[in-house]
């Protein structure tokens, strides 16, 4: 039997040590929440693909989609021989998506390739250069996006120099006393001191921060955005290919706050883990960009195509946007219950949209220093009980909850009594 500590040492032999895992431990299958390693043990799983499983491991119709695109073709190259798969994708998506007007779609592969395309798109419609982004923010690994990314290790450290006219003001956090206003603030500053609002051709934003810290925006401060957009003529750039197909309780996490944007960029789940990924913007914004501005080699793969389709098709039968907010509600009392049990848990904050749950640790409440190898412990632990976890935050302080939203009552229960006891021994010291 293949080990997981053979597979270990041929990937510190064969891999790049850049590309980094979080537990020595090599998936074999996994069915919905579950996943089970080389040596046959089981896990229940809260990253998701990193967010990439809303619908689940394996989901039977997902499967099933993909298996009959198969034995068709895999890949023509939509610029070449176009097929329905694509079309009707786009068809799809621009139902869904709230722009305030006919939609459009271009389909591509990866979410930074989705963000990167809303920046060539939004520059090319306004004729300006200037993109603003947010503290704390990850838009992806590409040369632009890690740019835009507002995190340095270990996304930018020895990557530079990046593109220019990119320009960065703070992310609201209430928890650290960045409030709506002192974040509008810093916007006002901006436009006196680096770049004029004229000059801006859009801001791209996280409705809900995903390597940030599992940060919601508040509404105040989204509705504040569009407003300055509309005064300006500056485009409002969703990036919810983190927070978006289902996870927060609406398709998309900005819808939370009745806010529209101009474009969307979408990811991760629309697969179901295979890779695909989106613009979606008003039709006018869309279409400013010339035949072949556009594309990609494998942008709307066939296979991909097959699996979003499905995807789209369980969100709606199995009604996993209300499923959503129930699995966030059951998480929600859970953690506040082993916050509860007193200030040694070290959870300073608790926060979420539907599902998307961030867990943040401090040392101690009043100081509200960040707690980051206690955090690791944790994760840690949890793993060697059975339950997958992620870090997020600046600080790596925060416990991020991306479940599938397939997963069942019971193992909710169960990976909570699991993280329970795994917060209390690594807080004892016994980890």
């Amino acid at each position: 039997m293949t080990t997981n500590a053979e597979l270990e040492r041929r990937r510190r032999e064969a891999v790049a040590k850049g590309v980094s895992c979080s537990f020595p431990m090599f998936a074999a299958r996994a069915e919905n929440a579950e996943l089970w390693d080389v040596e046959g043990r089981r896990y229940i799983d809260f990253v998701g693909g990193m967010g990439a499983l809303a619908v689940g491991h394996s989901h039977p119709h997902v499967v099933a989609a993909i298996q009959d695109q198969l034995t068709r073709f895999s890949h023509t190259f939509f610029g070449t021989a176009p097929y329905e798969g694509y079309v009707a994708v786009a068809e799809r998506l621009n139902a869904m998506a709230k722009v305030g007007s006919q939609a459009k779609t271009l389909l591509v592969t990866t979410g930074a390739e989705a963000v990167e395309n809303c920046v060539k798109i939004a520059r090319a419609f306004t004729g300006r250069r200037g993109i603003v982004v947010f503290g704390g923010s990850f838009h992806g690994r590409t040369l632009l996006t890690m740019g835009m990314t507002g995190k340095v290790n270990p996304y930018k450290g020895t990557f530079g120099p990046f593109p220019g006219e990119i320009y960065r003001v703070p992310f609201p956090y209430p928890y650290r006393d960045i409030s709506s206003d002192h974040a509008l603030a810093a916007l006002d500053s901006l436009f006196e001191t680096e770049i004029e609002p004229a000059a801006v051709a859009a801001f791209v934003i996280e409705p809900f921060q995903g390597e940030g810290g599992f940060l919601p925006a508040p509404t105040d401060y989204l509705i504040a955005l569009r407003q300055l957009c509309d005064r300006h003529g500056i485009l409002l750039v969703a990036d919810e290919v983190q927070s978006g197909f289902g996870r927060t309780g609406h398709l998309f996490a900005i819808e939370h706050s009745a806010v529209e944007p101009d474009l969307i960029a979408v990811g991760k789940s629309l697969g179901a883990g295979l890779p695909i990924a989106a613009v979606v913007g008003k039709a006018e914004i869309m279409d400013c960009v010339g035949s072949g501005g556009l594309g990609g080699t494998y942008a709307g793969n066939p296979l991909a195509c097959a699996a979003a389709l499905s995807v789209m098709d369980v969100l709606q039968e199995e009604k996993l946007l209300d499923r959503a907010v129930e699995i966030g509600d059951r998480l929600d009392a859970g953690l506040r219950r082993i916050r509860r049990k007193g200030n040694r848990t070290s959870i300073g904050d608790i926060r979420r949209l539907g599902a998307m749950i961030g867990v943040e640790f401090v040392e101690d409440e009043d100081s509200r220093v960040p707690a980051r190898d206690l955090t690791a412990r944790i994760i840690q632990e949890a793993a060697s009980r059975g339950l997958l976890l992620a870090a997020a935050g600046r600080h790596f302080n925060v416990i991020r909850v991306l479940v599938p939203l397939t997963i069942s009552n019971d193992l909710i229960d169960e990976a909570i009594a699991i993280l329970e006891e795994s917060i209390d021994r690594a807080v004892s010291g016994n980890a």
